[in-house]
């Protein structure tokens, strides 16, 4: 009787919709006086892309990234994104790591290199079963709402947020964006003042 080969966990799931919102201390009205709870105070992200050098995964609508916040450094891995309701849904696989370092030497003993930054500041609050980031990116202000479809329309309600504003595409994608509309843009999403340990 051999052992049976042991099963990679089912995948996760990111239901999420992104939204334009530059009143955040709105929003956190809103979320108070709701009952809202505040699961993680405003802080510096900093977001690094890995692909290959013919840039397969992102060809693919796929994701690989390596963030650090808050002193943690979290791999994700991201399958390509569909849309349900105008809801944005992809499997998403993710694990902290102890050494970010030593992650980035195995990304690069795959063949895979940073291809893009981006940071931002984010504050996350959790409510009717919802995860609700604010976030501040040096492309404007957002509000990222990950949960069940049912509640992230309520969520989407309680903020007075316009659901048609949602945008599919990622912080890496809209960034592409505003830099072909202005070149001068630096080629990565960060901070003027960054110094590559985060920002005020």
């Amino acid at each position: 009787m051999t052992a049976e080969t042991p099963r990679p966990p089912r995948p996760r799931e990111e239901v999420e919709v992104k939204i334009p919102c530059e009143d955040h201390e709105l929003a956190r009205v809103s979320l108070r006086a709701a009952g809202a709870t505040l699961a993680s105070a405003r802080h510096f992200e900093s977001n690094d892309l890995y692909d290959d050098p013919g840039r397969k995964l992102s060809g693919q609508g796929r994701t690989l990234r390596l963030r650090r916040a808050a002193g943690r450094a979290i791999l994700t891995y991201k399958g390509p994104p569909r849309f349900q309701g105008g809801i944005k849904v992809r499997e998403e696989r993710e694990t902290e790591v102890a050494d970010p370092a030593e992650a980035e030497g195995i990304l690069a003993g795959l063949g895979l290199e940073r291809r893009f930054r981006y940071e931002k500041r984010r504050e996350e609050w959790r409510h009717d079963g919802c995860v609700i980031a604010l976030d501040e990116t040096p492309i404007g202000r957002f509000i990222e709402i990950e949960g069940e479809p049912p509640a992230i329309r309520r969520v989407v309600n309680l903020l007075a947020l316009d659901f048609t504003a949602a945008l599919p595409y990622s912080y890496a994608r809209l960034y592409a964006e505003r830099r072909r509309d202005d070149p001068a843009l630096p080629p990565d999403m960060v901070f003027a003042e960054s110094d590559g340990r985060g920002a005020r």
